[in-house]
């Protein structure tokens, strides 16, 4: 078998061996730090359209089980992993990460300096890559390069719709029902209701295009808007849902994705960031507690508003209620006196810390005051 490329839409490359399905795949390259949780990471929806850099050199060491998938398939467009485990070493594993990413048509490449693929993107950004395995990387690199240059880009990209449940469906309350939630699905994790359901929540999970209509229809006691890929700034459906329910005063939480689209709700803009945050080692300061947390993140685009006091909206007075200490990006907005709040990051943390798990717990607090 041939080797394989990874090509950058600046014209560098890096050689390597195939790693899951032969072929050729072109998204946007990004890097995710996270020494641990491969599996979620590559069956997160956000990642769709996205070939997905591995920082940490081993991966694949605890193969792939049928219980740590954040949703029913993987979504990366392309993987790239330094060296991967020649066999699966856990008691939970089912198969190989190598045959699952063949088994889903996934193209990888492995053998890669991700150390210098990694250094390169954070000097000149996120761009676009091709993985190019087989036949398809036996062409000429220049000819490679224009594939590439061809793909379509991140920003201006509207993804929520191509990755978001067909049909709604309910996940029931663990114990004595205390909640009803309506979550629009913009690229759900799978943990994400799971959580809301152990605090006595019965979560209806609606697609992305659904309408105040059909959030209605479920007499919700708060309304849940989760992450998912894209760019913020083409999803103007959502946030004319999203104003119809602050107009209503119900009790909202936004995760990731629902978090830049609460704030483009409130009247701020997004843009995207050099090369994002994903990993599950960033730090974070709750403003209201001066706590600082270690969360899971996976965003290339961020919410621009004011860091410090506040801002005046039409649904009342926003505050930025969580920052990164890495580089002051807005990680959390809220209404100083209305019923709606969202986080960047991922407090379900599948995987990562649980340090942010409280936010379910403000959720559920937040309802109960309103009701």
């Amino acid at each position: 078998m041939t080797g394989a490329l990874l090509v950058l839409e600046d014209g560098r490359v890096f050689r390597g061996e195939p790693y899951g399905a032969v072929g050729e795949r072109v998204g946007e390259a990004v890097f995710s730090t996270g020494m641990t949780g491969y599996q979620e990471t590559l069956t997160d929806p956000s990642y769709f359209g996205q070939v997905v850099v591995q920082t940490a050199p081993h991966i694949g060491n605890t193969g792939v089980n049928d219980e740590d998938g954040e949703s029913s398939r993987i979504w990366v467009r392309g993987y790239v992993v330094r060296d991967p485990s020649p066999r699966p070493s856990s008691w939970r594993s089912r198969r190989s990460l190598g045959d699952e990413l063949a088994a889903q048509d996934v193209v990888g490449i492995s053998g890669v300096d991700t150390r210098a693929l990694t250094r390169h993107l954070r000097e000149r950004g996120a761009m676009r890559a091709g993985v190019f395995s087989g036949p398809a990387a036996e062409r000429a690199v220049d000819r490679l390069v224009e594939v590439v240059r061809a793909a379509p880009q991140m920003a201006g990209a509207a993804l929520a719709d191509e990755v978001s449940t067909r049909e709604a469906y309910v996940v029931p309350a663990v114990g004595e029902k205390r909640f009803t939630v309506a979550a629009l699905d913009l690229g759900i994790k799978t943990m994400t209701p799971v959580r809301m359901a152990e605090r006595g929540i019965e979560v209806h999970v609606l697609p992305s295009t659904a309408g105040l209509d059909d959030v209605l229809a479920v007499a919700p006691d708060g309304v849940f808007f989760s992450n998912g890929p894209g760019d913020p700034a083409a999803a103007d459906g959502p946030v004319a849902l999203l104003r119809e329910v602050l107009d209503r005063r119900l009790p909202f939480f936004g995760i990731c994705f629902g978090n830049q689209l609460l704030g483009r709700a409130l009247g701020f803009g997004t843009y995207k960031l050099g090369y994002g945050h994903r990993g599950i080692n960033q730090p974070v300061m709750d403003r209201r507690t001066g706590s600082v947390e270690v969360t899971a993140h996976n965003h290339g685009f961020a919410v621009d508003a004011p860091l410090e006091g506040t801002a005046s909206t039409p649904f009342g007075v926003a505050r930025v209620s969580h920052v990164c200490l890495n580089d002051d990006v807005v990680e959390g907005l809220e209404l100083v006196d209305g019923p709606a709040f969202s986080v960047q990051y991922h407090p379900e943390a599948a995987a990562g810390p649980h340090d942010a798990a409280y936010l379910f717990d403000r959720f559920t607090d937040l309802m109960g005051e309103q009701a």
